[in-house]
């Protein structure tokens, strides 16, 4: 779209109509309608030995009530100030140290928690607790009750992933709290994958939610399927060995507005440029190498975390036999027929 030449006599007609609240849709149009994704998001890498450090200095300057959840937002350098690591997207590094207590509340945005550090703290979601082990992928589906305590002797850490954004463009956002720092436990511990998680589903259950009724994905289990995936050497060029995580009531992705992933790279891989539509949050689990964003390369290792904008040219190199968790809004993208990707020469 070529720019509109400016005039005195236009700019006096665009001052004027200004007053009425109104603009020329000539003088915007190549900003709305774009050839390619343009965006402020850039690609970042954290690393997560520093936010450690950071959050365990946190962790004595304030408790969990007082936070009520005690996290380091991770804000994309092109979007300080908004508390988006996309555009449409919401991450956080989460402590809860020992004899914590994150009170309960529940809110209209939906939540992902990727265990990175610790092991044995609890998170209860919607009358169920599951214990959190590293690689554990854990959802909080849209106004449920959840809360996270700790009863061990070492802090736990993990990814928090909310659809923060999006709520708030579509302007439906809702919270409240709870009169008690912990919920009511109604379910036995693994209530939801022994209904659920078996290729089997309750003849008569009727649920209207359209998260995945699975709210804790082991990693032990996620990691199996992994070895079990990998010993038939099928490599994708572009993703090595890639699995989303599903709702087992509709083979849809597990949550409805973020999309939930989980690849292997084995030692030596080098991916083939790909590029999508749906800017990707990546937490490597296992092993080390590299990703090249555009003209940028970050090295990373185990539960550090980095970004790749829409659109951006990306691969993956593996030093070693290397795991990585990822999410997006994908989910959103497919249903409006917005998603679009490019795998290169692949």
């Amino acid at each position: 779209m070529e720019a509109v030449t400016k005039t005195p006599e236009r700019e006096a007609f665009y001052r004027k109509i200004d007053g009425e609240n109104l603009t020329a849709l000539w003088t915007v149009m190549s900003d709305l309608i774009t050839p390619e994704p343009r965006s402020a998001c850039r690609p970042h890498l954290w690393k997560f030995d520093v936010i450690r450090d950071y959050m365990t200095e946190a962790g004595k300057l304030i408790t969990a009530k007082e936070a009520e959840r005690r996290v380091l937002v991770l804000e994309n350098p092109g979007l300080r100030g908004q508390s988006k690591i996309t555009t449409s997207l919401y991450a956080g590094v989460q402590m809860v140290v020992p004899g914590d207590v994150a009170p309960a509340h529940r809110h209209s945005q939906s939540a992902l928690r990727f265990v990175l550090e610790g092991k044995g703290a609890h998170t209860a979601v919607d009358g169920e607790r599951t214990a959190m082990e590293p690689g554990d992928f854990i959802i909080t589906p849209s106004m449920t009750w959840h809360d996270h305590s700790n009863e061990t002797n070492e802090p736990m850490f993990w990814l928090d992933g909310l659809d923060i954004p999006l709520v708030q463009f579509f302007d439906c956002s809702f919270a409240e709290g709870s009169k008690e720092d912990q919920q009511k436990i109604t379910k036995p511990a693994g209530d939801s994958f022994a209904r659920y998680g078996h290729n089997l589903l309750p003849v008569d259950g009727k649920r209207s939610s359209k998260t995945s009724p699975i709210f804790s994905y082991p990693y032990a289990y996620t990691r199996e399927a992994l070895e079990s995936a990998k010993a038939r050497e099928e490599w994708d060029a572009c993703h090595g060995l890639k699995l989303k995580f599903s709702n087992p009531e509709t083979g849809d992705f597990a949550m409805p507005t973020i999309g939930t992933f989980i690849q292997l790279l084995p030692k030596g891989f080098t991916t083939a440029r790909y590029r999508s539509t749906d800017a990707t949050v990546f937490c490597p689990i296992e092993g080390k190498g590299r990703t090249r964003i555009g003209e940028a390369t970050f090295e990373w290792g185990p539960r550090d975390l980095f970004v790749v904008p829409s659109w951006h040219w990306v691969t993956h190199e593996a030093d070693a036999d290397a795991v990585l968790f990822s999410f997006s809004d994908r989910p959103v993208q497919q249903k409006l027929d917005l998603f679009r990707e490019d795998r290169g020469n692949a």
